[in-house]
């Protein structure tokens, strides 16, 4: 059975930093996309960042510039590096993956619990 177990939520001030952390546990083989989204009450999940099996990253609007996506193939993990944050970005956050090949059984899509990120002064 494969699992997403996100860390590295907090509070943060605006303007500061934090660094997200999704590991992928299981006999996983490859897996095709992992992503960040993000969700506040009364609105719809959005994807934040996507990174594919092969390094291509995309981003949303409102993150370019500030936020970065990556991770490390061997390790079945991905990071979002969060820089000059904003109120705006208060929100849960959840690690996506999608295609998952494993030894015993293909995954569609996983989605971990998420992680709590507050931006306040």
């Amino acid at each position: 059975q494969v699992q997403l177990v996100e860390s590295g939520g907090g509070l943060v001030q605006p303007g500061g930093s934090l660094r997200l952390s999704c590991t992928a546990s299981g006999m996983i083989l490859r897996i095709n996309v992992m992503a960040w989204y993000r969700q506040v009450p009364g609105k719809e999940r959005e994807l934040v960042a996507g990174i594919s099996n092969g390094g291509t990253t995309n981003y949303a609007d409102s993150v370019k510039g500030r936020f970065t996506i990556s991770r490390d193939n061997a390790k079945n993990t991905v990071y979002l590096e969060m820089n000059s944050l904003k109120p705006e970005d208060t929100a849960l956050y959840y690690c996506n993956a999608q295609s998952i090949a494993t030894v015993r059984v293909n995954y569609r899509e996983l989605w971990g619990q998420g992680t709590l990120v507050t931006v306040s002064s």
